[in-house]
């Protein structure tokens, strides 16, 4: 975990997306994975970096945000077809990839997978959620 933990640092702090649009990335990966710690964490520092309530609130209920900026849609499209089918298809790639460049384009899959990695290690050991201004997540149906 030590070497993940330096890729999490360039991943969070230095990312070709910028700050903005990593934190919807962790969003969106912690709405994946239901994990409540990355979701109190990251939720305030969304919206502080720009990330709108509504935009946070619907991720969180597990919907799709309505009338995001384009970045952001791409982003979120981008993420969740990528969770969904763990690849995405041409169009979106272009898409992102016209957006984000190369780099932003492996940075945001870099976060999904660094974040899905932290989701699994703390969901199985059940670590404790920390105090938050956050609301939780909302609990989804199991499949």
């Amino acid at each position: 975990m030590a070497h993940a933990s330096r890729m999490g640092e360039y991943l969070r702090y230095r990312s070709a997306l910028g700050q903005r649009l990593s934190e919807l990335a962790i969003l969106i990966t912690s709405r994946q994975w239901s994990q409540q710690v990355e979701w109190a964490i990251h939720a305030p520092i969304a919206l502080r970096e720009g990330v709108s309530e509504q935009t946070i609130e619907a991720i969180r209920e597990g919907r799709k945000p309505e009338g995001l900026p384009e970045d952001e849609a791409i982003l979120y499209a981008f993420s969740t077809e990528l969770f969904r089918n763990q690849s995405v298809c041409d169009r979106t790639y272009e898409r992102a990839l016209q957006q984000f460049g190369e780099q932003g384009v492996m940075d945001l899959v870099g976060i999904n997978g660094y974040y899905s990695l932290l989701s699994m290690v703390m969901n199985v050991a059940r670590t404790p959620v920390p105090v938050s201004s956050a609301k939780p997540l909302v609990t989804m149906p199991a499949v």
